[in-house]
């Protein structure tokens, strides 16, 4: 591996790409040490995925009582302890942080952890200002993995930060959590919390800049979990442009321009879910050359930054801001820089948005496909929920399963439903592939199972295909 370095790897950031680098590396017997400055785990344990996926489950619990007559059951409104729902979620985090994500463990496996604060001092060597205070530690290595990540934008409404208010990043720490919340954003983290803090009986009201509330998703879709956020008690607010924030008593009270008409909005807090930006200061970059810019840390398909011995990943990059997406590249550039080759770490990123019901995406929307295809190219095939067996079962008919073709082949996938996100991957799995969808048919589904209606809709594909060809019929 070359006896003039003292590592093969060095990785910085213990978050969901650097972990599983890490991991990866120490498989193939390469000397690998990771830095941390903060907690290992990053952003998905301790302020993002784990938490709110543990305070979305509490508001299902919550919500099922409330309709539990559509099961012949008597239905009850739940007495909510939200201090108490609170310290679950940090419960959750803590058990993972013990297990899974701790430094030991990595540890045992061979690899250095070093807790400080790591900086480029060239293009192959890392210095550590240690965060027992005891000094530096300097690495020479073959190759480093940048894995920083992001944290949450903090638009500049005047009177905002004076007023206060929180993020992802401390919502979760909070000991009292508040009985009103206005969020503004209103992407996958506003529309998840929100959704779920109604449900816990907190008044809930969003304010989204744009015209529409998860504008990345296939339109038709994001309605229907409009509509069920609405129905939830959620106040939904697009063309919403917050103006100021003045404290009112015991509320702050926001200022906002909606459809060119003045409202004010007020709350106990304000959650501020508007974007999320890299983590690239205190890096070293621009000492050692590597382009960077308001988006992130630029880098090729490989993965590698504009000094080849220096890779990124995840959100520290710019690129899909998931923990999916984060280990997927994190580990497509180790492989690249020790496996001869050429990786590739841009592959098409499927996502999930947690709501009730959950929103999956893989590939083009409609309007994605035919901008680049043509629309005599494109079709959209769809399967409503109310058409499945297991929906009608479950009393969950609120929903559809997209497919977006385009000369014959999947390249969109769109699923509003319960665990949509467990049923994106066998249509993104088509994406990848290049299949068309009737060679989805091929598959037998299990039935009753909301996956069926992806069999239908193959299946459907597969007939029209069938009759093309009746005149081979004896």
């Amino acid at each position: 591996m070359g006896d003039r370095y003292d590592l093969d790897l060095v990785i910085v950031g213990m978050g969901s790409g650097g972990l599983v680098a890490a991991q990866f590396a120490s498989t193939l017997g390469v000397r690998v040490a990771i830095v941390e400055r903060a907690r290992a785990g990053g952003d998905c344990l301790w302020t993002g995925c784990v938490p709110s996926k543990a305070l979305i489950a509490s508001a299902r619990v919550a919500q099922t009582m409330r309709d539990a007559a559509r099961f012949g059951i008597e239905p009850v409104e739940p007495t909510i302890d939200l201090a108490a729902v609170w310290r679950r979620l940090r419960q959750v985090r803590d058990d993972i942080a013990t297990n899974d994500d701790d430094p030991e463990r990595y540890r045992t496996l061979g690899i250095d952890v070093i807790e400080g604060h790591a900086s480029l001092t060239s293009k192959t060597e890392v210095t550590v200002a240690l965060a027992d205070g005891s000094g530096v530690r300097r690495l020479t290595t073959r190759y480093v993995l940048l894995c920083t990540g992001g944290r949450p934008v903090e638009p500049h409404v005047p009177g905002m930060a004076e007023a206060g208010f929180l993020t992802s990043e401390n919502l979760f720490d909070v000991i009292e959590p508040p009985r009103s919340i206005v969020f503004i954003g209103g992407g996958p983290v506003a529309v998840e919390l929100a959704q779920a803090a109604a449900r816990l009986g907190v008044r809930a009201t969003i304010l989204q800049r744009g015209p529409t509330i998860l504008p990345r998703d296939e339109p038709s879709l994001v309605t229907i979990v409009a509509e069920r956020l609405a129905g939830d008690g959620v106040d939904v607010r697009v063309r919403s442009d917050a103006s100021s924030v003045e404290v009112v008593g015991d509320r702050k009270a926001v200022h906002a321009n909606v459809d060119g008409h003045g409202h004010v909005f007020a709350a106990e807090e304000i959650v501020v879910a508007a974007g999320r930006r890299p983590n690239v200061e205190g890096l070293g970059l621009d000492d050692v050359g590597i382009r960077h810019g308001a988006s992130g840390i630029v880098v090729d398909g490989r993965g590698r930054t504009t000094v080849k011995s220096v890779y990124a990943a995840g959100d520290v990059t710019g690129g899909p801001r998931f923990t999916h997406a984060a280990g997927y590249q994190a580990v497509r550039a180790v492989r690249d820089m020790f496996f001869p080759g050429a990786g590739r770490a841009d592959a098409m990123v499927p996502w999930c948005t947690f709501s009730d019901p959950e929103l999956a995406h893989a590939g083009l929307t409609s309007a994605e496909a035919i901008a680049r295809h043509g629309s005599s190219k494109v079709e959209v095939w769809r399967h409503e929920l109310a058409h499945s067996d297991r929906a009608r079962t479950d009393a969950t008919t609120e929903g559809a399963i997209v497919v977006v073709t385009a000369k014959d082949r999947v390249v969109g996938a769109h699923i509003c439903a319960p665990h949509a996100g467990e049923l994106i991957g066998e249509l993104a799995l088509a994406i990848v592939n290049g299949q068309r969808l009737r060679d989805v048919a091929k598959l037998v589904h299990v039935y009753p199972t909301l996956s069926t209606g992806i069999g239908q809709l193959a299946t459907t594909a597969a007939y029209r295909s069938a009759r093309r060809y009746r005149w081979l019929i004896r």
